[in-house]
């Protein structure tokens, strides 16, 4: 892929981000931004390396790398590593690896668990529960563990009842 194909896969701020904010190496599939707050959809696309800052969320295939900071969400499929700050929220497939940079840690995850690193220099993590309950009004319920609520919360999600 080039550089412009990749640009429409980056969105910062819901824009394209700007070709002078990133570096894309064809041979080696890697992207490489100081920018913050972006969405990065590299779905079906595998053998990635991810070089970001904080506050990024990924949808990605399989077999690919990142080194972020903290604050972000990786959707994923199987055997990643991930080399993160705190705080960050993890749905991956099999064999991946998270490595704490703020704190050394290192945590296997599994497959089909959800879970939200603890905050800065605070090890461990926290498995979010859901549930989604539809009804013939197509509403949405979503019933979740009040630890997976807490955790929510304290990433500034805002909760409306």
């Amino acid at each position: 892929m080039t550089k412009k194909e990749i640009q429409s896969r980056v969105l910062q701020n819901g824009e394209p981000l700007s070709l002078d904010k990133f570096e894309w190496d064809e041979k080696t599939n890697t992207f490489s931004s100081f920018e913050d707050g972006l969405i990065l959809d590299f779905k079906n696309i595998n053998h990635c390396t991810f070089n970001t800052g904080f506050d990024c969320t990924f949808h990605t295939g399989f077999d690919c790398i990142f080194n972020t900071g903290f604050d972000c969400i990786f959707n994923t499929d199987s055997y990643c590593t991930f080399k993160t700050g705190a705080n960050c929220t993890f749905n991956t497939g099999s064999d991946c690896v998270v490595v704490r940079r703020d704190i050394y840690e290192v945590i296997e995850l599994k497959k089909g668990q959800k879970i939200k690193l603890n905050r800065y220099k605070i090890k461990g993590f926290e498995v979010i529960e859901f549930e989604v309950i539809e009804d013939e009004d197509e509403k949405v319920d979503i019933r979740i563990s009040k630890k997976s609520l807490q955790a929510l919360k304290d990433s500034g999600i805002k909760i409306i009842n």
